[in-house]
């Protein structure tokens, strides 16, 4: 299991300056790798004889020419660019396979990194070896342990870091979680996550709460000269607080999704449609805010690692409008109804409670069904009963 360790590093002014200029190489090599890309690739489509681009031929042709056209880069770590192009052949991959779009250029003060291989840099300590540089002291150790496979120093608005890549062995260190059965969990706006037990967990809302200021340092931001100093330090203000919003909604999201993997065996989430439901001017800002994407992302490698498992309900699942004591589902539910009552039953729903005792339901029917039984409850009856497969740490449940 690849598991990555992001720690803060504690630069001096030299050093900080080496980062910059490696961030910058290595951007600068990732755009020109994809310019020449694109014009061997056009080449090729005129001339067949022409050999396809690829990020190994890129690499051995900016050997050739940086030290006659680029011989500022022989004063950075070779890693920086040759990775860069490494990296650019991941993201065609990635786009010819249909799972990211075409790759794009690089802007400088956006996503500055630089990676190494494991070869190239070594950690004693709570300190990092960095080729042509030297030591460069961390704020903590490396707590994982485990072969070293790469690291990745990155920075945000003025910090520099360093994500170490560790290869672990599969039985994790983690505790495996407690037996307390099975858990809905239902995502929303003005409450974080809901749970099927009725345990409602609001999150911080931290863009919200901090709204005003990050409005009034953009004006300040707006009203600079351009190439200033004032500029730079109205930006690094800017960046400073947007790094803080971001850090102060993934410290919640790690609490939370840490205290559901420790206590639930079995999970049970929706499969939102977040693309989707950022399209909406009035709820774009407050969906954004919530950070759905992150807190799926960390429940289910963080599930992995304790032996749990992750539920998904498919998106068209209707959790919301469907009565968990009888099976009666309504027509229509309006999002500003927060309660119901069934007309079947007439019990008497917390809209997300309801829902969250709905994928409760989901989870328990599609994890008997994953053991070779035929589901039962909300699932949908299959024709004939499913063969028995091997119960998996993870599983989607699909509805017609």
């Amino acid at each position: 299991m690849l598991i990555a360790h992001k720690i803060a590093l504690d630069p001096n002014n030299a050093q900080a300056t080496y980062f910059a200029r490696a961030a910058g190489t290595a951007r600068f090599a990732y755009n020109w790798a994809l310019a020449e890309w694109q014009r061997q690739y056009e080449a090729c489509k005129a001339d067949a004889s022409m050999p396809k681009p690829s990020q190994m031929a890129l690499r051995r042709q900016l050997n050739d020419i940086k030290g006659e056209r680029f011989p500022w880069m022989l004063e950075i770590t070779k890693n920086a660019p040759q990775m860069a192009i490494i990296q650019l052949g991941a993201a065609f991959k990635n786009f010819f396979a249909g799972r990211a779009k075409f790759p794009k250029f690089r802007k400088k003060g956006l996503h500055d990194r630089f990676s190494l291989t494991n070869d190239q840099f070594s950690i004693d300590g709570s300190r990092i070896r960095i080729p042509n540089l030297g030591w460069v002291r961390m704020r903590e150790t490396l707590r994982v342990t485990g072969k070293i496979m790469s690291a990745t120093v990155s920075r945000v608005a003025d910090r520099w870091f360093v994500s170490i890549t560790v290869d672990t062995p599969d039985d994790s260190h983690l505790p495996k979680a407690k037996n307390q059965g099975v858990v809905g969990v239902d995502l929303g706006v003005s409450v974080l996550t809901t749970l099927s037990t009725g345990e409602a967990i609001t999150g911080p809302k931290a863009h919200k709460a901090l709204l005003s200021k990050l409005q009034r340092l953009s004006r300040s931001l707006s009203r600079k000269v351009q190439g200033s100093e004032n500029r730079k330090k109205a930006k690094v203000k800017l960046a400073r607080l947007h790094a803080r919003v971001g850090n102060i909604r993934k410290d919640a999201l790690h609490k939370l999704t840490t205290d559901l993997t420790c206590r639930f065996h079995t999970i049970a989430i929706e499969d939102l449609n977040v693309r989707g439901m950022v399209k909406n001017r009035h709820l774009s800002r407050a969906v954004s805010d919530m950070g759905f994407f992150e807190f799926r992302r960390q429940l289910e490698y963080k599930a992995a690692q304790r032996g749990g498992m992750i539920v998904v309900a498919d998106r068209w699942y209707p959790s919301s409008k469907t009565c968990s004591d009888c099976g009666q589902k309504l027509e229509t539910l309006p999002l500003a109804v927060r309660e119901w009552v069934c007309p079947a039953c007439g019990s008497v729903h917390d809209r997300d409670v309801n829902a969250a005792i709905n994928l409760k339901n989901l989870a328990v029917s599609s994890t008997v069904s994953a053991c070779g039984e035929e589901g039962s409850g909300l699932g949908r009856k299959l024709k004939t009963k499913p063969a028995s497969v091997k119960q998996e740490s993870s599983s989607k449940a699909t509805y017609g």
